[in-house]
């Protein structure tokens, strides 16, 4: 639904005399003091820098996850600013790595309010509503089985694909299907150049950053990371003042949805969630009224399988 509306001029009927006053809805940008909201969603696979798996682990990764907490934090920040500078009014980001818990809260910019920690059920997109304008994924990477992209998998290492609709996704698809029920277009994607296109793909009038161009799976040719910042924060502020002529990426419900894993194990696990239907080995399929119900069923299986 528009939330702006434009008056247009009186008309008065000769014959009659009788006065008519057309209120038609169109697309613009808020007025000043209108309110907008934006969300971000962001990941630290994709950011400017980051390369090895060691690097984004809060477990083993010592300072080298420090120095990727660093750099993700300050890559928020850059699409933050970018938000503000496009007039948002709200901007909300959500950790959206591992637990969730790695962003750096006091070196955010404070005009952003921080969504930390799990649990969540609509994980890297918690919280997320139709009152938001625009979403924007941050640090993202490219679906499993992606060639010449950093550390590509969706969700978890032991997910070999997953298919909405007939069509395969990464996160990036996933969380976009989420955030077009509730009719809020992703406008920016950033990651490397693989994510990039993987969204370009799915929603062609998508803005992307591509801060790094893979040459393997742990091995990259990087941005110098102020560069990096600079592309986001530019490219946010354009994509978000384009937010309006962007279409959210729906599917069409009911949905159907397949995920298909790489070891037994994990799909022993998974099949006991009751409505999903296993179909050999690896591979699930199931059907929801609609996308909420997919995405919280899809994760309960991520989650219930465990990792890699």
């Amino acid at each position: 639904m528009c939330r702006h509306l434009k008056v247009c001029p009186v008309f008065r009927d000769a014959a009659t005399n009788a006065v008519f006053r057309n209120v038609k809805p169109i697309r613009t940008m808020p007025s000043a003091g209108a309110e907008m909201k934006a969300f971000i969603s962001i990941d630290m696979e994709g950011i400017c820098g980051v390369v090895r798996e060691i690097e984004t682990d809060p477990t083993k990764g010592g300072e080298a996850y420090q120095q990727s907490r660093r750099l993700m934090t300050q890559e928020g920040n850059a699409a933050i600013e970018g938000c503000l500078k496009a007039g948002a009014t709200e901007v909300l980001i959500a950790d959206a790595h591992w637990n969730f818990d790695n962003l750096i809260p006091d070196e955010l910019n404070e005009a952003a309010t921080l969504l930390r920690g799990t649990p969540r059920t609509f994980a890297m997109m918690q919280d997320l509503d139709a009152s938001y304008d625009a979403a924007l994924f941050v640090g993202y990477h490219a679906k499993a089985g992606t060639p010449r992209a950093i550390l590509d998998h969706t969700y978890s290492g032991a997910i070999a694909a997953v298919r909405v609709n007939g069509v395969e996704v990464g996160e990036t698809g996933i969380n976009a299907y989420l955030a077009g029920h509730h009719g809020v277009p992703v406008v920016l994607v950033t990651g490397d150049r693989a994510v990039a296109a993987e969204a370009t793909a799915l929603m062609p009038n998508v803005h992307t950053v591509a801060v790094k161009e893979a040459t393997g799976a742990t091995s990259a040719t990087n941005l110098h990371p102020t560069k990096a910042r600079e592309q986001i924060r530019a490219e946010t502020t354009k994509a978000v003042r384009e937010a309006k002529a962007i279409a959210p990426l729906r599917a069409k419900t009911p949905i159907q949805m397949v995920v298909e894993f790489r070891a037994t194990y994990a799909a022993d696990r998974a099949a006991m969630i009751p409505t999903v239907r296993r179909v050999g080995g690896l591979r699930f399929e199931f059907k929801a009224g609609d996308y909420p119900e997919a995405f919280r069923t899809f994760y309960a299986m991520v989650t219930i399988a465990g990792g890699e």
